[in-house]
């Protein structure tokens, strides 16, 4: 076993070896009012509490110690005990806090000594807000880390890059890693086209802090699946001092960000006449042409009553109360949550308990999420050089989803009703079936797609200082995640046929992780500081998958599977599992606190490589230099912080399939007979795969300058870096002859760059009575195919390919030339840059790039008495969006699909300047999905308020009357107001409805908006 439990228990038991003493003291901010929650730290050491609610504080310390006294928002301090009982410390405000305990891989470190890019987020920012999970919170917030919600569905997966994209096929996601422990953040669902957000079952009131590492020299520490960055979670602990409890509770109200204008039932007649005509290519000099027995004939076939009254809203009734905002009812989408926590403890034990329950009801019709959640962290101090601690969470996630965008069950794919059909069938009352596409509310009525999901993010420790400076620790934490997911399409659906149909999964994936680790603090001569860490790690995931498909059911009301006539295919039972070993270690070297040195080593092995790169290493080195130490700058009142950091580093990337390394047979029945065939089952998919022996991570090897600044007293502050990251070996599936036996063999091949800039600039404004601060972000990222052998053209309603010489996923197709004014043909551009009316003789070319040029944030605090005010903005710039639904619903009626209203100024006589070709229905005339071109291609940039929250602190002498110390009320817009040419629901969207791939960025295809959210709410303090 590689395991120091035993080794640790058995010398904590020895007496301890050094002398102590108790100092105490008060901590106060440059007003002279108390700093409650300020964190006192023994400096080398693990060794701290925090300051009581009146700013007082006790802890045990060596009699030499020096104490490191922070505070967020304030300048930290440095003070030696020198045998002294008592300190009282005050600390002044500061925007630029280089004490301030930053967590980084394996335990933290002063801001003052990081070389390495690392963006830390406090817990109070994101707590309170009407997300399903924490990354919706930090958009806008994190220079070089790009965040995209997909669409407006809740607890679906979400889009995280940092610092770009670093593989083509495997995943770009960063490595979460919750207290310690790496957890499962891939999507495990098996009854959805599109993912879950495995991250949604965290309760973000729980997060003490988010840290993200960007450069080599914070990722290294994680090795071979640290090339996309690691975000770093750490949960709340209760801290000495009084008991705080409080208890919170919020309501509120949504709508689409945005709702688009179709036909109504005149206009769609209108036009669909119009094109109908045109389509047949009717002379309209022809006197004896009947144009309306012509319309009606092709009308009819589409079950179109030319005759109809009707004036449905289709585009309407795909959300909650026809998208409009309503308080209350089952129709209203609304947000609500219930929290309470309670935290304190003595210099023994501390404790910090919580629990929360989350309900969203989604813009959405049938989209709803609700979370349930408890958390217990425990720390207890048996002996002044002992220490366990135990961390349990428990939460309850139900979602009721909706189908994939690229499903005919999508809500959104009703806009392509015509209006001129009814919502209910007039003789029966019930739902119409006779649309012209399949009216999906059936399925709201007759069906429905539930995911829960029991999970606990869990972890126990042990901390044993036996010396000084000497930490030894031994961590075991486990990631359990349990699925069951029920699909149900009753008899009328479009799955459930004539007699229903149903589908159920039940996933269970455990992962467990082992960590124990030897941290040495020590200081040589006053001026050389050394932090040393050596570390190993094991983790091992197993993921087991039951489900069960059955078709033929009595009656609707039989929903389960056992209740089928027939039990079809999708009956399977699959497992599959991986498993790191892992040895690290990392020294940091400061000398006089002003010249850094850091270096870090990790050798991994995974089970997921072949036998022959079963181990990788994977290492980074960096330095730093504070210049604001040096003589000729400390005590200058204008540059109060000035450091340089540059690092360099090698990690890699290996989330890729567990046994793509190997050669794999499966049972294969054959009437009553089974055998054996290469593959596996995987879903309910056969797959064929041949193994590779030398299969290996993608490298990724990125170089880092930064430059940190504070002047006139730390007023003004902030960060710029450069970077450059070159991946290589990427992990990619070869197509092979089907003579083989296999259809794809998955090897290291091809490269990608990434190198761009980050800025960030803070600035406090006004500091007296009434305080104003200013910051903002902003981040350049630069993505470039450096060597594929081959393209990869996927086939579909897409336009993205991935080529030598061009960013990610760029959009390549026929470059649209507007409408020949004589006669309303679509034009295109030819090779030689002439317009032409032929599709097939126009140039396959570049005509996008989904990559932004830049992104970022800016955000404003206001604070005056008891108010306060924060605001938060977000913008990026420089991108394109494919409308994949626009070749359907603004083709100038090239099918029967409603329209949007910008296709009445369609060409209708010689002469007419537009855009829009004239209707003809089947012509092909610049639309339909098979021609798709530029027109559909569309700036994506946009700039979004993004929260918007108005506080109010009651006055202490009003509410500090019974068991009340602090009353809190507020008011919270998200996703106030969006500024965009984008034409479609939402810019920031990416529908997984076409498919997963990594490259596929930037497609819109019936993509439900995001919700603009207004709540009130208020937190209670005992």
């Amino acid at each position: 076993m590689r395991k120091f439990f035993t080794p640790i228990l058995v010398v904590a038991s020895l007496p301890v070896l050094a002398q102590t003493q108790v100092v105490s003291g008060r901590v106060v901010g440059s007003d002279g009012g108390a700093l409650p929650g300020a964190t006192v730290v023994e400096r080398g050491t693990t060794n701290g509490t925090s300051s009581g609610a009146d700013g007082n504080f006790s802890l045990t310390v060596q009699p030499n110690a020096t104490l490191i006294i922070s505070s967020i928002g304030y300048t930290t301090q440095t003070l030696a005990v020198a045998g002294r009982n008592t300190l009282n410390v005050t600390l002044a405000a500061s925007a630029t806090d280089l004490g301030e305990a930053v967590v980084v891989g394996y335990g933290t470190q002063s801001k003052a000594d990081l070389t390495g890019a690392v963006t830390q987020i406090a817990g109070t920012t994101i707590q309170n807000q009407p997300v399903t999970s924490f990354e919706q919170s930090i958009q806008g917030r994190t220079p070089g880390v790009v965040i995209n919600q997909g669409s407006g569905k809740l607890g679906q997966g979400i889009n995280i890059q940092v610092r770009g994209t670093s593989s083509v096929t495997a995943s770009n996601r960063p490595l979460y890693v919750i207290d310690g422990v790496p957890i499962t953040f891939q999507d495990q669902s098996q009854a959805g086209a599109e993912p879950l957000n495995p991250l949604a079952d965290l309760n973000p009131n729980d997060i003490e802090s988010i840290s993200i590492l960007k450069d080599a020299s914070s990722t290294a520490i994680y090795g071979s699946r640290a090339s996309n960055g690691v975000v770093l979670i750490t949960t709340k602990k209760g801290r000495q001092g009084q008991t705080k409890v409080t208890a919170g509770y919020y309501y509120g109200t949504s709508a689409p960000t945005r709702l688009r204008q179709f036909l109504n039932a005149d206009q769609y007649k209108t036009l669909l006449t119009e094109s109908i005509n045109n389509g047949l290519y009717i002379d309209p000099t022809d006197p004896d042409a009947d144009y309306a027995t012509v319309a009606d004939a092709f009308a009819g076939e589409a079950g179109i009553d030319y005759n109809s009254t009707y004036n449905t809203a289709w585009d309407r009734l795909a959300f909650r109360n026809n998208g409009k905002y309503k308080l209350f009812g089952s129709d209203a989408a609304s947000v609500s949550q219930y929290d309470f926590s309670a935290a304190g403890g003595d210099a023994k034990t501390r404790f910090f308990l919580s629990g929360t329950f989350n309900d969203q009801k989604g813009i959405i019709i049938g989209n709803r999420f609700r979370r349930g959640s408890l958390r217990l962290n425990l720390d207890h101090s048996v002996t002044d050089n002992l220490r366990i601690g135990l961390n349990v969470s428990l939460a309850r996630t139900v979602n009721d989803r909706v189908s994939g965008d690229n499903e005919f069950s999508n809500p959104l794919q009703l806009n392509a009703l015509t209006p001129m059909q009814p919502q209910f069938d007039p003789t029966t009352g019930r739902l119409n079936p006779a649309t012209i596409y399949y009216n999906n509310l059936i399925d709201q009525e007759l069906g429905s797609n539930r995911a829960g999901t029991y999970r606990s993010f869990s972890s126990g420790y042990v901390n044993w200082t036996p010396l000084k400076g000497l930490t030894l620790r031994s961590e075991l934490g486990g990631d359990f995640l349990n699925l069951n997911e029920d699909l149900v399409r009753g008899a009328g659906t479009q799955d459930g046929g004539a007699n229903g149909y149903a589908y159920n999964a039940q996933t269970q994936t455990v992962n467990y992780t082992n960590t124990n680790t030897a941290t040495y603090n020590f200081t040589l001569n006053e001026d050389h500081h050394f932090d040393a860490l050596l570390g190993e790690s094991y983790q091992r995931a197993d993921t087991k998958v039951t489900a069960a498909e059955g078709r033929g059911f009595p009656t609707n009301e039989f929903t389960r599977v056992a209740s089928a006539a027939v039990k079809t295919g999708g009956n399977t039972s699959f497992g599959t599992g991986y498993s790191f070993l892992s040895y690290f270690a990392r020294l940091n070297y400061n000398f006089q606190g002003k010249y850094l040195l850091s270096g870090s080593v990790r050798r991994d092995g995974s089970s997921r490589f072949g036998a022959n790169n079963r181990y990788g290493t994977f290492g980074a080195g960096s330095v730093g230099y504070l210049i604001s130490e040096e003589s000729f700058l400390k005590g200058n009142t204008t540059i109060n912080l000035l450091k340089l950091r540059a690092s360099y580093g090698v990690t890699g990337n290996g989330e890729i399939g567990d046994f793509n390394s190997r050669r794999l047979v499966s049972a294969l029945p054959y009437a009553d007979q089974s055998g054996i065939a290469p593959g596996y089952v995987s879903g309910g998919a056969y797959v064929t795969g041949l193994g590779n022996p030398n299969l290996s991570w993608e490298t990724t090897k990125q170089v880092d300058l930064g430059l940190e600044f504070g002047f006139f007293d730390n007023r003004i502050s902030g960060e710029i870096d450069v970077y450059q990251k070159n991946t290589t070996g990427l992990l990619l599936n070869r197509q092979l002859q089907l003579v083989s036996g296999y259809t794809t063999i998955t090897e290291n091949v091809g490269a990608l760059q990434n190198k761009g800039l980050e800025l960030a600039l803070n600035g406090r404004i006004f500091d007296g009575d009434f305080k104003w601060s200013l910051g903002g972000n902003m981040s350049f990222n630069r993505n470039l195919i450096t060597s594929l052998p081959t393209p990869i053209i996927p086939t579909g309603n897409t336009l993205s390919r991935v080529q030598q010489g061009q960013p990610l996923g760029v959009f390549y197709g026929r470059r649209y030339a507007g409408v020949d004014p004589d006669n309303g043909n679509a034009l295109y551009y030819a090779a030689d840059g002439s317009k032409t009316s032929s599709y097939a003789a126009a140039t396959v070319q570049k005509i996008g790039n989904p990559n932004p040029k830049f992104t970022g944030g800016i955000n404003t605090n206001f604070s005056f008495k008891g108010f306060d005010l924060s605001a938060l903005g977000q913008f990026t710039y420089g991108n394109d969006i494919y409308n994949a639904a626009g070749v359907y619903q603004s083709a100038n009626a090239v099918y029967f699909d409603n329209q949007t209203v910008d296709q009445l100024n369609r060409w209708q006589k010689p002469g007419d300047i537009t855009d829009v070709p004239q209707a003809r229905l089947y012509g092909n005339n610049g639309g339909g999905g098979a021609n798709a071109t530029s027109r559909w291609i569309q700036d994506g940039s946009f700039f979004r308020v993004k929260n918007v929250t108005l506080g109010y602190n009651l006055p202490a002498t009003l509410v500090k009357r019974g068991y009340l110390q602090t009353v809190r009320i507020y008011l919270t817009a998200q996703n106030l107001a969006t500024f965009t040419k984008y034409t479609g629901y939402d810019p920031e969207v990416n529908t997984y409805g076409l498919g997963t791939a990594g490259y596929l960025l930037g497609h819109d295809f019936y993509t439900p908006p995001l919700a603009k959210t207004f709540l009130l709410g208020a937190n209670l303090g005992f």
